[in-house]
């Protein structure tokens, strides 16, 4: 039997952007990616022309911890690809696969469903997952009910805090249950 699916969001659960600006988590180190000025990260343009870099804490542990869960880890964020080249390095990360989201991307749902949820219940296509973030809702819990066959915990995760301990053991928990005996 395969491994279930994790899908990981980076602002919120790895980068707790919400923390006060001064006061970067015990733990955590800062990274600095240059954006656009539309506001997103990006590569390739003259000093001149960038804005302030986005500053990112991240903690090195988290990817020790995250290979131990028992999940195949997948990239649910809006870094999408960038995350393997900008994220994954500082916590120690292979290179790891990413949903696409393609026309979606960012774009609100009329039903209140966040638009991140039903390209992951396809990407999960059957297979028991849990996917961390900061957004999910009662909505996207009764979508996932409604559309997936398997197992899903939809973990949420406080962006003031990013992902702690009780995180960790909560998605250790849920593996654990998937290969328990009925």
């Amino acid at each position: 039997m395969s491994r279930p699916l994790l899908f990981l969001d980076v602002d919120g659960p790895l980068n707790p952007y919400a923390a006060k600006p001064e006061r970067r988590p015990d733990g955590y180190t800062t990274l600095g990616v240059p954006r656009g000025d539309d506001g997103s990260h990006e590569e390739g343009r003259s000093l001149s022309r960038r804005r302030r870099p986005l500053r990112l804490w991240l903690n090195p542990r988290h990817g020790r911890q995250l290979l131990g869960l028992g999940f195949e880890l997948w990239w649910a964020t809006t870094w999408m690809e960038e995350a393997n080249r900008l994220i994954g390095p500082v916590l120690g990360l292979p290179d790891l696969p990413f949903v696409d989201f393609g026309d979606v991307l960012l774009q609100e749902r009329p039903d209140g469903v966040h638009w991140k949820t039903a390209p992951l219940v396809e990407s999960a296509d059957g297979r028991p997952f849990a996917w961390v973030d900061d957004e999910q809702s009662g909505l996207d819990r009764a979508y996932v009910t409604a559309h997936h066959p398997a197992p899903a915990l939809l973990h949420h995760v406080n962006p003031r805090l990013g992902l702690r301990e009780d995180d960790f053991h909560a998605l250790a928990a849920f593996a654990r249950s998937l290969s328990a005996p009925s």
